[in-house]
């Protein structure tokens, strides 16, 4: 063969707008070898002939068909084959499009969920309405100075277990105590470390779904070592104004380690579900 019919490697990298070194590998796996090496130098060479068959292995990665099914084709190319492994990249790529879809919301929530800690009015005790939720949760006794502690995290990873996706992917971690032991003001201990999930989540293990709830609430600057001191003015608040507690309380740090290592930014909310005497 004629080497001006021949293009060099670097040559045909450049027309097709790839690396000498995607040639190179597309060689070592077999895929698309020069038409001629030039015993002496060493020189690849690519012949106009393959210009269809590069062509086609980039298309096929552009639609993000993996190489090993690309050969596989190539060795063998027919039209239904080509049906096929296309119906089959379209549902991956519909898949991973709602995969992207669910991680957007997560971003957007979590967002809403910064914003929210840093605008809310710090301090300030209301009733306010929640809207309906679903929670996962797991009963543990913790004491209150544990969080953070390696027996609030065996608890966290315990709710993790047989899940599809870790926690930190999942909704906003929490913890509560019992209505029996809020109305006996005993605020040293959390019966309850709860996950409160996104619409999009999928979680297998104990659910419940909280209906639409009137929340005695506070949100202070702190975390939950700091929540004693919130419980006992829910608690006044509560019986001033004629009202009872109606569950267990859900107690969430909103800003925390994982967005910021100042711990004079931290933000942490009290609902206590109520209801009127």
């Amino acid at each position: 063969m004629e080497k001006r019919e021949l293009f060099q490697i670097g040559e045909m990298a450049k027309m097709f707008h790839l690396s000498v070194g995607s040639l190179r590998y597309y060689e070592k796996i077999g895929l698309l070898e020069p038409e001629y090496v030039d015993q002496e130098t060493g020189y690849r060479y690519y012949s106009t002939g393959q210009f269809e068959c590069l062509n086609t292995i980039l298309y096929l990665r552009v639609l993000d068909m993996p190489l090993s099914q690309i050969a596989s084709f190539l060795k063998n190319r027919d039209i239904g084959k080509i049906q096929e492994m296309l119906r089959q990249q379209k549902d991956v790529v519909v898949r991973k499009q709602e995969e992207l879809k669910s991680i957007e919301k997560k971003i957007t929530n979590r967002l809403r969920q910064i914003q929210d800690a840093l605008g809310a009015e710090k301090e300030r005790i209301q009733v306010k309405r929640v809207k309906p939720r679903r929670i996962a949760w797991l009963k543990d006794h913790l004491a209150i100075d544990s969080y953070q502690s390696p027996d609030f995290e065996a608890s966290i990873r315990r709710l993790e277990q047989g899940q599809k996706d870790p926690i930190v992917f999942l909704g906003k971690v929490g913890v509560g105590i019992s209505a029996e032991r809020l109305a006996k003001k005993e605020y040293s201990r959390y019966d309850m470390v709860f996950l409160v999930l996104d619409d999009e989540d999928q979680y297998v293990g104990m659910l419940e779904e909280l209906p639409e709830e009137a929340c005695a609430a506070v949100c202070f600057c702190g975390s939950h070592k700091d929540a004693p001191a919130y419980y006992e003015k829910l608690s006044k608040y509560i019986e001033e104004n004629h009202l009872e507690i109606a569950g267990f309380s859900k107690e969430i740090t909103m800003v925390d380690y994982g967005i910021t290592s100042d711990m004079s930014q931290f933000v942490t909310e009290i609902q206590i579900p109520v209801r009127k005497k």
